[in-house]
């Protein structure tokens, strides 16, 4: 499982190929926000180069605001590249509808990360978790939903950070990933971060500078008593309701929550459980990856 996303901007190939060599589970190739505008038609050429030297399967590529014409313009250079990445993340989504649209436009095969990151994509989180079979997660993009919500702190985005929990869950999409970290000198903050991002059910961060990956991977990984108490657990099942000797309480949903701590430990991919709604597209098929 993976537990570390790092950004690196796409007009700086040697971080992009630093970052590549790094521990990164995943590095997300950034068009957007880390590049300048006068920068964009050269990232987005170096996108193309690095997809055009064949697949690359921990790559994520983050494109522009597709309701602006710089998304457009990443749409049309990279869509029939977009299938040897490990997916595009589509930012500022606020329907379901864009995303659709996105997913027509790529080849098929190619899965949507979906950052909500204002006040009404996260009241139409469910929607757009459902929106395509495309879809593969959702996140959020904190930083702008801070500033449209006008909250002052990570305290503000509670609600937020579960509401998107819940909808991934919903739409039976995997736990969401953490959004970055933004002062990357603050490692013991980070960690108190993400901390608490685990315990509200995230699995993973987002990270922008490799200094942040080693705290986010401590954080998220379960600690060797979390370990031994979930194993404890996980032997008693199949009894029915017990009580362990140390006084918990065991049943059919802590056993559920106790594997699921176990296979975090072992980096085990969390299934997919997608609860398909009959209005949605069918699911694209092998043969049209």
């Amino acid at each position: 499982m993976t537990l570390t996303w790092l950004y690196a901007p796409a007009d700086r190939p040697d971080l992009v190929a630093k970052a590549l060599a790094g521990p990164a589970g995943v590095v997300i190739v950034d068009l957007e926000d880390a590049v300048a505008p006068d920068r964009k038609e050269y990232a987005r050429a170096q996108v193309v180069a690095l997809l055009a030297g064949g697949p690359q399967p921990r790559v994520e590529v983050r494109i522009n605001d597709v309701r602006m014409p710089y998304g457009q313009e990443d749409l049309r250079a990279i869509g029939a590249l977009s299938a040897r990445t490990a997916g595009i993340r589509v930012p500022k989504v606020e329907s379901a509808r864009e995303l659709r649209e996105v997913a027509a436009s790529l080849p098929g095969g190619v899965v949507l990360h979906p950052l909500v990151e204002s006040a009404l994509g996260l009241e139409r989180l469910y929607e757009i978790a459902s929106a395509d079979p495309a879809v593969a997660s959702v996140g959020l993009g904190e930083a702008d939903l801070r500033a449209d919500l006008r909250v002052a702190d990570e305290a503000g985005l509670a609600w937020a950070r579960s509401r998107i929990v819940v909808a991934a869950r919903a739409a039976g999409l995997p736990a969401p990933v953490q959004s970055v970290y933004t002062d990357f000198r603050d490692l013991a903050g980070l960690a108190e971060s993400c901390r608490t991002g685990r315990a509200m059910g995230f699995r993973g961060r987002a990270a922008i500078h490799p200094a942040q990956l080693p705290v986010i991977e401590a954080a998220y990984r379960p600690t060797e008593q979390e370990v031994t108490a979930a194993s404890e657990v996980v032997a008693a099942a199949g009894a029915g309701a017990v009580a362990l000797p140390d006084g918990r309480f065991v049943d059919e949903a802590v056993v559920r929550q106790a594997r699921t701590v176990l296979a975090d430990a072992r980096h085990t991919p969390e299934p997919a459980t997608r609860r398909r709604d009959a209005r949605l597209p069918a699911p694209r098929s092998a043969e049209q990856g």
